[in-house]
């Protein structure tokens, strides 16, 4: 919506005041800081329409007169960063909202600038203060226990719905790119029943869009609703991060088996190829390959994407390869058992990309994705049989998988 709809639509429910949808919000500024409204209080507004259907807040407006009284000038950027400052550290886990500055005439008609926050129904159910809130017409109230669970269950965080089926609020059929969608469509069956049943498309409280399965695989940027869903590949010369010692970097946000192929490619061409003489030259990979791309197809199937501010990093550095991806191991499976046991986390993702995706040449099967459990023992058995060192699993602060796979050198192939 351009900003003069935008703008009139506004004034349009500042004229009826506050409902389920809207609330306004008059700000105070003093010493180059926000006086008002609290920040706390803040917080507890922007979750309560996240958690509920979603909505909208303008900053710059009294809530019981409805005059715009406006930001100055000199404060309309401290207030916006301040806004998405809460929505990121003061509410569990973050809120992605949208900012837009407008503005509005006051009842003498002089233009004032305000500050429109857009905040979308979300995936997940969020806390601030260890509290958990929801809009109830004008007003936002704390969550009874029975409405609390419930919500849960919905927005599958319980899990008795698997997470990647979920509705991806803001998403509609129309988003899905048809050069993507083809592979999954026979002729003689409608393309909506075949999203609903391959979970490609959602349904909540009557609306139809992508579900989060649909959003990562039928979409050309699943950032666009999904900001975090996407690959960090960063190529060190050294041995640590070190901003000076940085080769080459990229994010990859395309559809995930692309994110798959832009990561393993990142990685081929960054790495160095020795060699020794025995009988001969012999070439000396840095990584089995093999290994590389298994570990990548790992990472994007089984990551937690209900966690926000987290993306999948891949750093190279001169003597090892690390691969962070978001989340625990699943349910009980520990890093003990990774080498004997095989548990889905994202089993919609994990079943279409087996289905529907050929993997490289370098995988040694058909499939992009291999459901016998064999993924996590060839990783690491083909990696330690090229560098002599075995790879390492390691949990970060409980919420995200490292893997460390170790560089080749020339005397480990001499060994």
């Amino acid at each position: 919506m351009n900003r003069e709809k935008l703008a009139q639509e506004l004034l349009f429910h500042i004229r009826l005041g506050e409902d389920s949808s809207i609330e306004f919000k008059a700000v105070v500024c003093a010493e180059q800081r926000v006086a008002s409204p609290d920040k706390d209080k803040m917080a507890h507004e922007i979750a309560a329409f996240a958690n509920s259907q979603g909505g909208r807040i303008v900053l710059g407006v009294e809530d019981r007169t409805r005059n715009v009284i406006g930001i100055a000038d000199e404060m309309v950027g401290k207030v916006e960063e301040w806004i998405v400052t809460i929505s990121q550290q003061a509410i569990n886990p973050p809120v992605n909202l949208e900012t837009r500055l407008l503005q509005l005439p006051d009842q003498a008609g002089n233009l004032k600038t305000v500050v429109y926050v857009e905040i979308p129904r979300s995936i997940m159910v969020h806390a601030s203060k260890g509290r958990y809130y929801q809009r109830v017409g004008s007003t936002k109230q704390e969550m009874k226990p029975e409405v609390l669970m419930r919500l849960f269950q919905q927005r599958s965080q319980s899990r008795l719905i698997r997470f990647d089926e979920t509705l991806v609020p803001g998403t509609t059929l129309q988003d899905i790119d048809r050069s993507l969608v083809k592979r999954f469509l026979r002729h003689d069956t409608p393309e909506s029943d075949q999203l609903r049943k391959l979970h490609l498309s959602a349904t909540e409280d009557g609306e139809t869009g992508l579900s989060l399965s649909g959003t990562l695989l039928l979409t050309q940027n699943p950032t666009q609703w999904l900001g975090n869903a996407y690959i960090q590949c960063v190529y060190y010369s050294g041995a640590e991060r070190d901003a000076n010692d940085q080769l080459d970097a990229a994010d990859f946000t395309g559809p995930l088996d692309q994110q798959i192929n832009d990561a393993f490619e990142f990685v081929r061409k960054n790495m160095r190829i020795g060699a020794v003489k025995k009988v001969g030259r012999q070439d000396l990979p840095q990584y089995d390959l093999g290994a590389v791309f298994e570990a990548i197809v790992n990472a994007v199937a089984h990551r937690d994407y209900s966690m926000t501010g987290r993306r999948i990093r891949l750093h190279m550095f001169f003597d090892r390869l690390e691969l962070y991806s978001p989340g625990a191991l699943p349910n009980s499976l520990s890093l003990d058992g990774l080498m004997e046991n095989t548990v889905t986390r994202n089993e919609t993702i994990v079943n279409l990309l087996s289905r529907y995706y050929n993997a490289r040449e370098e995988a040694g099967r058909q499939a992009l994705i291999e459901r016998r459990g064999e993924g996590v023992p060839k990783i690491i058995k083909a990696s330690e049989a090229l560098s002599g060192k075995r790879p390492e699993y390691r949990l970060i602060d409980d919420d995200e998988l490292l893997l460390t796979i170790y560089a080749a050198n020339k005397e480990a192939l001499g060994r």
